[in-house]
């Protein structure tokens, strides 16, 4: 019977070839990498090239030792550089003060050659999965600082201080201390996962999990998998149990962005779990109790798919209890000198240029642009003049803005975005003489997307590689 392969990496290290390769081809009946090594004086370099998650260890490598003391020296070496690799030393001289002393220097356990496979697959299963429950704590540590130090700056996350922004924030630190379900409305790129992140941060869950999922992303015949999980053998492709998002965030918050995207045949099942705090995996009969906060966003007009019969109407009572419409950033101005300075600084330690400024005349320039893909569209503008900047001070010119977006010396201004797309592609391919890798480039998109906006709206090209 075909056994599925753990992920996880072994690195051998004996000065006898034989046992490389006997331990080597038992091992990778198991695991998914394994190496083999001779020389321990490799081992630093070892390390970084492969990253184990557990070491075999022999305690003698000179001829005619028996005393553990190289392979006790390093295994300390070993700890020195990765405290959290598992290291299982191996002698073929039974000792139980050298076994007390390895363990004592860091060595998960200790085996003796010659060995019996069972034993030692037993002993290396037990220390690879104490491996992952280290690495799986090391990583809930690390979020707890996060928030931790997330919590002693309130809404920090969020940059603005506009009138419209004031407004916001008095609402999210209302209904943050509340279970209530949100839905967050605004454009693309305003930041409405940041709001629902400060939410989140902001409430009694904040020592749970944050879950994101694009409902945009996921194809229909894999939606009800992902947010309420499967049993192995419920669909073809469905090797083992998989629990779902809503299990995932168990106890914190879901964050459906896109909301006005999930399948119509998906929306009786989602309010049904609303409803009732109980997901059904599918291929299975037993419905489980969740404790999960949901909030959606989403950039479309729900009112109009509830009129049309694309969106369940007790669905979009269900999910806004409370509603926060984000402003574009057209609606903010004032806080464009904000956001752009934010990302400078952001930028600018990221690449190493730490004494970049802005001029006045570049931030009045920012503030006269109409911004149509919003927070998100100024953020890559900045991250790329920082990026190709030759001065100290970023200029006016190192801002390619569309003349049509803005305001004032007479230039027409536009806030349809379908115009200002076809704007950007067409004096992008004319900056860059058709040369479409260019101009994809430059856009910040790949060839082949490119590609399909200049068939969408009807632009012949050529495509100039000179």
């Amino acid at each position: 019977m075909f056994q599925m392969k753990k992920q996880g990496t072994l690195l051998i290290v004996d000065d006898d070839e034989d046992i490389n390769l006997s331990l080597s081809i038992l091992l990778r009946q198991q695991y998914q990498s394994v190496y083999t090594e001779t020389n321990p004086f490799h081992l630093p370099r070892l390390l970084r090239q492969y990253e184990p998650d557990v070491i075999l260890l022999d305690m003698n490598f000179r001829k005619g030792q028996s005393d553990g003391k190289e392979g006790l020296s390093w295994l300390k070496k070993v700890k020195e550089l990765a405290p959290d690799v598992q290291v299982i030393m191996i002698t073929a001289y039974s000792d139980v003060s050298r076994a007390v002393e390895a363990i004592k220097a860091g060595a998960s356990d200790f085996v003796e050659k010659p060995w019996r496979n069972e034993k030692l697959l037993a002993t290396i299963h037990a220390v690879y999965a104490l491996s992952q429950t280290q690495v799986k704590l090391s990583e809930a540590r690390s979020r707890e600082s996060v928030l931790s130090q997330a919590m002693d700056q309130p809404f920090s996350e969020v940059i603005g201080q506009s009138e419209v922004m004031r407004t916001v924030l008095k609402t999210v630190e209302k209904v943050a201390a509340t279970d209530a379900n949100i839905l967050i409305l605004g454009e693309n790129g305003v930041g409405k996962e940041v709001i629902a992140r400060a939410i989140h941060r902001h409430s009694h869950r904040a020592s749970s999990a944050f879950i994101s999922v694009d409902m945009g992303a996921i194809p229909e015949s894999l939606c009800e998998s992902e947010l309420f999980g499967h049993r192995k053998g419920a669909f073809t492709g469905a090797v083992e149990d998989r629990i779902g998002r809503f299990q995932l965030a168990q106890g914190g918050t879901l964050f459906l962005d896109e909301i006005g995207n999930i399948p119509l045949s998906m929306q009786p099942k989602l309010l049904s779990a609303l409803q009732t705090l109980r997901v059904t995996p599918v291929g299975s009969d037993r419905p489980v109790s969740v404790d999960t906060r949901v909030v959606c966003a989403t950039n479309q007009s729900l009112q109009e798919m509830v009129a049309t019969g694309r969106f369940r109407e007790d669905l979009l009572y269900r999910i806004n209890t409370v509603e926060i419409y984000l402003p574009a950033l057209r609606e903010r101005g004032e806080d464009i000198e904000l956001l752009a300075r934010h990302f400078l600084k952001k930028y600018a330690q990221k690449y190493r240029k730490e004494t970049l400024s802005i001029s006045p005349d570049t931030l009045a320039k920012l503030r006269g642009y109409a911004w149509p893909g919003n927070v998100r569209e100024l953020q890559h503008m900045v991250e790329r003049a920082v990026i190709l900047c030759e001065g100290d001070t970023l200029q006016p010119a190192d801002f390619h803005l569309s003349n049509i977006l803005l305001a004032g010396d007479g230039a027409s201004k536009t806030l349809n975005l379908l115009d200002n797309e076809k704007v950007l592609i067409l004096e992008a391919l004319e900056k860059h003489h058709g040369n479409i890798s260019k101009a994809a480039k430059a856009l910040g998109l790949t060839r082949a997307a490119l590609y399909r906006r200049l068939e969408k709206h009807q632009i012949e090209h050529h495509d100039d590689q000179s």
